[in-house]
């Protein structure tokens, strides 16, 4: 399985500061999402499965953490 991402294809997180650098980058694939850290670019992304996807971002919406 390719996971291969160009930074073309990280946005960042829609609850990022416009003039903060320190955010969450994700690119939607076809099959999974990829994650990363827009400060440490070099250091890779994480790559989960759409359904693992939605469940962490379900999960967080309904805690504290945001």
């Amino acid at each position: 399985m390719d996971h291969s991402v160009s930074d073309s294809q990280f946005r960042k997180s829609s609850y990022s500061q416009p003039n903060n650098n320190n955010c969450v980058e994700v690119a939607e694939l076809s099959k999974q999402v990829a994650v990363r850290d827009s400060q440490h670019v070099g250091a890779g992304h994480l790559t989960f499965g759409v359904t693992e996807w939605t469940a962490l971002v379900s999960s967080l919406k309904h805690s504290d953490f945001i």
